[in-house]
């Protein structure tokens, strides 16, 4: 039999020099080979016997291994293992029994031929430790070991560099080995369920950690160099004794889920903020007093703060979250809802149970997307339980039909349909304090007062609210408050233009100036290179005031109920953040395709206006499906 290239391998495991690829030899050679190392271990076994293990070793099957040494892969799950079998650490070392028969070998039997070990699950048994001669397998590049009673690894775990893959759950470790930190090429690591007061800071040198899960363990706390962990896209603190999360997890600029739930949280460090890339935070069950802000969470679809002690939840909550679609609030003291609420387009499932809500805002009934509204145990007044009763888009429909026609004071110019009111009512000096809020809202005033603008002196205030009022123009000492301010509502008056004081106002980032008698915008509106969110409905523009194309941040323009007769596809394009559109109720006679070119549009609404494509079908197919419509009409 003449010897395949695959022989040149046999020298790396330990056979005899004079075996060399590509020399003759014939099978009768095989037992003088074996006899060269450790030959003498099979000199006695039956032809044919196949693997016998050691007498102190649970059995492996012999088909396993052989299996194991083409594939690469070995699984002894549950198998009531107390020790791994040597013969599986050392698979790569030893040659097989069949190895001395006087045979011939087909391809598929060429054990010679076998390939390096993998992968090698042996969860669900009773191991308490671990060999070091699991060193001898060097191209690990997975090791499941969870269900076990490990209270330690070995310090040769250091060396499979290969790894990328560690499941260590389940088990009793009370610590870790600093040589675990060597492996650089780790994507996964399942530390949880077990018995850990600490991760030391060693972990920062996994960079190319993927997903950590330590969670149910005896944590108090972890350490800063988590941070230094930039590729993380999933991790899991929960069920920890944590009472803080470091502020270096800011830097985790990939993360996509935190997991903090049941821990002894009371705040959350505001550099949360800054993670941009996160989807999924989960804090439940913690002590929480007040949600953060979220001014740079853009992608943020779910947040579970359920199971806390807040109290209350207002705008500069809502304003920054125009991407979430699942808001669990349950088991809270919250006492209402803001009306800010409605910016909440990609809405789906809204869980406010057990909470002390006795009223609801009934610009909730407009949410698009809303399918589950869950409101069991709160002491609701203004909604009769049979409604209630009745499911989701009951209580949505009586919600919609309920939304105030006008705010008490305006005159039948305004609009018949308009919404409720941003609910922000800061009036004293302590809360302008805190809060550094102006608010002279539902004043019914034709001006302002100069004290109104005298009272902050040197607060640095952020945030104008000036609705429901009868002013027929923005105050100029508005421009006063242009180092500072970046919100600003005028929403509810009988503003007829906008006036150049509001354009030097810089850093403003949201204005509302729905419900007035608005037709067009200056151009200078584009100095307000911050501007993400814009509110024009209800007003009386006949054009798409295209000065706002010229905005780059602007994520959400909402110019619902105007009659607007066109929108410039070409001017929209140039928005590359923008998310929503919301063109409801005017007089679009057509929709141009080129819309469809708006890749980052999650929530398109044009419901309401005489064109008559799109159908009205595909329309209700939501965003996705009339973008996909339009793009198929754009002309080649």
């Amino acid at each position: 039999m003449r010897v395949g290239p695959g022989c040149g391998r046999l020298q790396r495991r330990g056979l005899s020099p004079g075996f060399e690829r590509g020399s003759p030899a014939d099978a009768t050679v095989y037992p003088a080979i074996m006899s060269h190392r450790g030959g003498s271990r099979f000199a006695n076994r039956r032809p044919g016997s196949g693997f016998q293990p050691r007498s102190t070793e649970p059995p492996v099957p012999a088909g396993l291994i052989k299996t194991a040494r083409k594939s690469g892969q070995l699984n002894l799950s549950n198998r009531e293992l107390s020790e791994v079998p040597q013969s599986v650490w050392r698979i790569n070392v030893d040659p097989p029994e069949e190895s001395h028969l006087n045979v011939s070998f087909s391809a598929n039997d060429r054990w010679w031929d076998q390939t390096d070990l993998t992968k090698l699950i042996l969860a669900s048994n009773k191991l308490k430790c671990l060999s070091e001669d699991l060193q001898l397998l060097p191209a690990l590049t997975v090791l499941d070991v969870h269900d076990n009673q490990l209270s330690s690894l070995p310090c040769a775990i250091g060396q499979l560099l290969n790894l990328q893959k560690l499941n260590i759950s389940h088990n009793k470790l009370k610590e870790l080995p600093d040589e675990l930190w060597n492996l650089r090429s780790l994507k996964s690591l399942h530390l949880y369920h077990n018995e850990l007061e600490r991760i030391p800071e060693g972990i920062g040198q996994l960079v190319h950690l993927e997903e950590l899960d330590v969670s149910n363990n005896q944590l108090l706390t972890v350490p800063s160099t988590l941070g230094d962990l930039s590729n993380l896209l999933r991790f899991s603190l929960a069920n920890n004794k944590l009472k803080s999360i470091p502020s270096d997890i800011n830097k985790m600029k990939s993360l996509k889920l935190l997991d903090a739930t049941h821990n002894e949280l009371e705040c959350v460090p505001p550099e949360l903020a800054k993670m941009a890339s996160l989807e999924q935070l989960y804090l439940r069950h913690n002590r929480l007093h007040h949600l953060p802000e979220f001014p740079s969470c853009k992608y943020l679809k779910e947040l579970h703060v359920g199971n806390n002690q807040i109290e209350y939840l207002n705008s500069a909550h809502l304003k920054n979250l125009s991407a979430i679609s699942v808001l669990e609030l349950r088991d809270n003291k919250l006492k209402s809802l803001p009306d800010e609420i409605i910016l909440l387009q990609d809405l789906e499932r809204l869980d406010l149970t057990n909470n002390d809500i006795s009223s609801l805002p009934y610009a909730l009934g407009n949410l698009p997307k809303l399918k589950s509204l869950l409101l069991e145990g709160n002491p609701l007044r203004s909604i009769r339980r049979d409604i209630i009763n009745r499911g989701t888009q009951e209580l949505l429909k009586y919600l919609r039909s309920r939304i105030q026609e006008q705010p008490t004071g305006q005159d039948d110019s305004c609009s018949a349909t308009a919404m409720t009111l941003p609910s922000e009512s800061m009036t004293n000096m302590y809360t302008m304090g805190t809060q550094k809020v102006l608010d002279y809202s539902d004043r019914k005033a034709i001006v302002v007062p100069d004290e109104v603008f005298d009272a902050p002196d040197r607060i640095p205030i952020t945030t104008v609210n000036l609705s429901k009022n009868l002013l027929t123009g923005v105050p100029s000492r508005i421009s006063e408050l242009k180092a500072t301010v970046t919100d600003v509502n005028l929403g509810f008056n009988k503003l007829s233009s906008v006036s150049l004081e509001l354009c030097t106002l810089e850093h403003l980032i949201h204005l509302d100036l729905r419900n007035n008698s608005l037709t067009s915008l200056p151009m200078e509106i584009r100095r307000l290179q911050r501007l993400q969110t814009v509110i024009l409905s209800f007003n009386r523009f006949k054009e798409f005031p295209n000065a706002i194309c010229h905005i780059p941040t602007l994520e959400t323009i909402l110019i619902s109920n105007n009659q607007v007769g066109s929108i410039d596809a070409f001017q929209l394009m140039q928005l590359d953040k923008l998310t929503t559109l919301d063109m409801q109720n005017n007089d679009l006679m057509q929709v141009p395709p080129e819309l469809g070119s708006c890749v980052n549009l999650r929530t398109l609404l044009l419901e309401g206006n005489p064109f008559r494509n799109p159908r009205a079908a595909i329309l209700a197919r939501g965003t996705t499906a009339v973008l996909e419509y339009l793009r198929n009409r754009i002309p080649t």
